[in-house]
Formats: structure tokens, C-alpha cells, sequence
């Protein structure tokens, strides 16, 4: 007989998992895709190419075949087998998701009028102090409602995971419906559900406190 608290048990353990893998791919990859599309943006032609290639490749292939490739590439490739999963979930994640955040980056600072950049350069700001001071607080208030739609994307992407053996939520949930129990698995989209729906409410709030430019 399984007990209440033992589902319970399991699926906040699975969680965690995901949760985990949420935090540190949205810490890493934030950054990660300004430096992308800083490449992808570039006045040198070899870098932007090879960096809108990079982008290319990784936004038309599935998250699914990146996490097979980072997981069993290194050891078929080169003879190196990653030896923790979680991290070439964390690799795969990261990679992927710096990618999309660039695209948004990218096209939030294209969408700037240039005649807010030739302003500041009359007033005699230098280009750092005309992008920190005018462009990037316009920019992050462009691009909320997108990584916010990327954020919420993230939480149900996590579940991808369980394909390279990491036993988050669903897996979790999956052992029970083995076991003839279908209760477990349900429970796993009321989870789900309220962890977006706390980030609705978050990033409504975000956007609301971002209203600082009427743009």
C-alpha cells in the first residue's frame, strides 16, 4: 500500500529537481545570451556570422537532441564521458536558453530609435553612458513581457530532463503510474501550474514597476 505521504514525498523531491535546474539555467543564461548577442551584433563579420550561426543552430535543433548530445557527446567525441548528468542537463539548459535570450536582447536594442544614440552624443555622453544611462533602462522594459514568456517556458522545459535520467517531477510521478496510480501524474500539472502562476503574478508586478518610460 502507498501512502499520501510517500506521493508527496517523492514529487517534492522530483521537484526540487526542477527547481534546481530552473535557478542556475536562468542565473547562467541571462548573462550569457547579452554576451551572444554583443557577437551576434558585432562590426567584425566573422564573429557576428559565426555567433548568428551558433544561435541557428541551437534555436532549430529540439532541446531534447541537445541534451543527448551534451550528455554522450564528450565521451563518444573525445573520450571524456560526462560523469553527472544534472550537469550536462545544466550545459544543455544554459546553452539553449542564452541563445533565445539573445534574440530577445538583440532585438530590443535594434528596436531603439538611433536618434536617441546621436542625441546623447550631442549632449557629449560617451557611448558606455548613453547605453547604461538611456538605452538599456528602454531596452529592459522592451523585453520583459518576452523573458517573461521565456521564464514560464523554462519551468515546463525542465521536465525535458528526465530523458537523460534526472528524476524530476514527472519521473517521479511516472513510478507510480507504473505501479497503477494515476492520481500521482495529475498532481504533477497542479505543481506546475501553481509555480507559473506565482511568476505571472511576479513578473505582472515587474512590469508594472518597469512603467518608467512611456515607450
Amino acid at each position: 500500500m502507498i501512502s499520501l505521504s510517500s506521493i508527496i514525498a517523492s514529487l517534492n523531491a522530483g521537484l526540487l529537481e526542477n527547481l534546481k535546474l530552473f535557478f542556475i539555467t536562468l542565473l547562467l543564461s541571462a548573462p550569457l545570451g547579452l554576451v551572444i548577442t554583443l557577437g551576434s551584433m558585432s562590426k567584425i563579420k566573422p564573429l557576428r556570422a559565426l555567433t548568428r550561426t551558433f544561435v541557428w543552430i541551437i534555436r532549430g535543433t529540439p532541446l531534447m537532441l541537445q541534451l543527448f548530445v551534451v550528455l554522450y557527446g564528450p565521451g563518444l567525441l573525445f573520450g571524456m564521458p560526462m560523469k553527472s548528468r544534472f550537469t550536462a542537463a545544466v550545459i544543455a539548459f544554459v546553452i539553449n536558453y542564452a541563445a533565445y535570450f539573445s534574440e530577445i536582447y538583440r532585438g530590443g536594442i535594434e528596436s531603439i530609435p538611433k536618434g536617441q544614440y546621436e542625441a546623447g552624443q550631442v549632449l557629449g555622453m560617451t557611448k558606455v553612458q548613453i547605453f547604461f544611462k538611456v538605452i538599456l533602462l528602454q531596452v529592459i522594459k522592451r523585453i520583459t513581457p518576452s523573458m517573461g514568456n521565456e521564464v514560464i517556458t523554462l519551468t515546463k522545459d525542465t521536465s525535458l530532463a528526465r530523458v537523460i535520467g534526472i528524476p524530476e517531477i514527472i519521473m517521479s510521478a511516472d513510478r507510480f503510474t507504473k505501479k497503477g496510480l494515476i492520481g500521482p501524474l495529475f498532481a504533477t500539472g497542479l505543481y506546475f501550474l501553481a509555480m507559473n502562476g506565482a511568476l505571472t503574478i511576479l513578473l505582472g508586478r515587474l512590469e508594472k514597476k518597469m512603467d518608467y518610460f512611456k515607450v
